[in-house]
């Protein structure tokens, strides 16, 4: 993590207590659910007087706690306002979800709407089905875009160039022995997407999970997010998903996009 304030020095306008106390927050996660001040300084790249401030101010707040005995501090409930206040002011949120509910009562299976943030997609609806999926992803959950239908569903709406600029700045690690990682392939794979109007992904991020994903246009006809259907192995083949499924997501992510386009 870079230090807290470098890249943003020269600007006068930027808060950079702000953004401490913001790395803060961040740096608890599910490796680092609880935390000494010295884990936060060592967390954050800060001081551990700077942490210690952060942390007192963030106590003082309500956004962190100690617990009495252990004496570590880890977050609270209230840090979950910040999500929600997003999600509630999110309009495509409010638009999609009566077509993500249609789309997962007819195929049964669990749906989920992604929008983009740097070279991710991150998790803002989720309908989930009865059925066993493999992989639990709650809302703000985020994934690669590089190796994901969701997010190839997104790159391949975008201008080639743009859409090869993003992958180029991904770190394309592999996550299972099924990962694509090389660009030239990525790219192929997004102008089938582009054709068609739905990507796949088949074990490329988690074993045993396998997506179909069709992006979301705005007024302007550019990609603002995707809808997605989890397809475990365990009970479709690609095949099968991509016959079965892909037009269906496709039709929900249109009926979206068009019920957006006549909101503006």
């Amino acid at each position: 993590m870079n230090q807290p304030g470098e890249t943003n020095a020269a600007d006068p306008l930027f808060n950079q207590s702000l953004e401490k106390g913001l790395a803060v927050l961040r740096a608890f996660n599910a490796q680092r659910r609880t935390m000494t001040l010295g884990d936060v300084a060592e967390a954050t790249a800060m001081s551990k007087s700077s942490a210690q401030r952060m942390v007192y101010t963030l106590e003082a707040l309500g956004y962190v706690c100690k617990h009495p005995k252990t004496r570590r501090y880890q977050l609270t409930p209230k840090v979950m306002e910040v999500g929600y206040s997003y999600l509630s002011a999110d309009i495509l949120v409010d638009v999609a979800n009566p077509f993500l509910s249609e789309l997962a009562n007819i195929t049964g299976e669990t749906v989920n709407l992604t929008e983009p943030y740097d070279r991710e997609m991150v998790y803002v609806a989720r309908f989930v089905a009865s059925k066993f999926i493999p992989i639990h992803m709650p809302i703000g959950s985020r994934i690669p875009m590089y190796c994901t239908a969701s997010g190839r569903a997104y790159l391949s709406a975008l201008e080639r160039g743009r859409a090869q600029e993003i992958l180029a700045a991904s770190e394309r690690t592999v996550r299972t022995p099924h990962t694509r990682t090389g660009i030239d392939e990525i790219m192929q794979v997004l102008e089938a997407a582009r054709e068609r109007g739905f990507a796949s992904n088949k074990e490329e991020l988690f074993l045993g999970d396998m997506t179909v994903a069709s992006p979301i246009f705005n007024s302007e006809r550019t990609p603002v997010a995707s809808v997605h259907v989890v397809a475990p192995t365990s009970r479709w083949t690609l095949e099968e998903a991509e016959k079965k499924l892909g037009p269906l997501v496709l039709e929900c992510a249109r009926s979206i996009s068009n019920s957006v386009r006549a909101l503006v």
